[in-house]
């Protein structure tokens, strides 16, 4: 197998928050390639006092496996991607539905 090509990070957020049942979990993290472009990314919404398998990762968008893929509650599902900023975006929207909609309801 041939040798990849060399990624760096260049964000590495996470913020702890507390919320209705427990502590919560915001990850974002980016790659770039040898010419800047995003490569690989990794968006997280954890809440394992909600969802404990998978880590409590209860919505996360990612390409590990070099596929752009949505995770909600344990099912994953290929997903369109135009760009990371269009993914982000549509990430931190749903994770801020997930939190409203927990602190409301209950989940």
């Amino acid at each position: 197998m041939g040798r990849r090509g060399r990624h760096r990070k260049i964000t590495d957020y996470e913020t702890r928050f507390r919320c209705g049942g427990g502590i919560g979990v915001l990850r974002e993290e980016v790659w770039v390639d040898d010419n800047d472009a995003i490569s690989r990314y990794n968006l997280a919404l954890i809440l394992p006092h909600v969802f404990a398998a998978d880590k409590g990762r209860v919505l996360g968008f990612d390409n590990a496996h070099g596929v752009h893929e949505r995770h909600f509650m344990g099912r994953v599902k290929a997903c369109a991607f135009t760009d990371y900023a269009t993914t982000a975006a549509r990430f931190f929207r749903e994770a801020q539905e997930i939190r409203r909609r927990y602190e409301d309801q209950g989940f």
